[in-house]
């Protein structure tokens, strides 16, 4: 499986894009200078590291995603439910959920939730 952790800086870098995609690399360099206070060899680097992990790609100097904003949550998403609770769905609900008592709103959504995502 692919590696899609990013450090703090490379999320907000990674935020930039996907908030502006797609945008010129030279654009992208104005922006990282004025949001971020980075060089343009900074960005440069970030964003090739980026590109290297499959979530961007700069093709003639314009850089979009590969992976949408999404994409990449819910993929952080499995890899905490994965890491944190052997990939058990029920543990990790009943981690979030502490003892907390649902509504029936929040009761109906995850059932539905559950009837459309089940195996037949």
């Amino acid at each position: 499986m692919e590696e899609y952790k990013l450090t703090e800086s490379e999320e907000k870098f990674a935020e930039l894009i996907w908030q502006n995609e797609p945008m010129g690399s030279g654009d992208l360099v104005k922006l990282s200078e004025k949001e971020m206070s980075w060089k343009k060899s900074t960005t440069y680097t970030v964003l090739k590291k980026l590109c290297d992990k499959n979530i961007f790609q700069n093709e003639n100097a314009v850089v979009s995603s590969i992976l949408t904003k999404d994409e990449y949550y819910a993929k952080q998403s499995i890899d905490f439910v994965e890491d944190t609770f052997g990939g058990s769905l029920p543990k990790f609900l009943t981690a979030f959920i502490g003892g907390k008592k649902l509504s029936k709103h929040q009761a109906e959504e995850l059932k539905k939730l559950i009837d459309q995502h089940k195996e037949v």
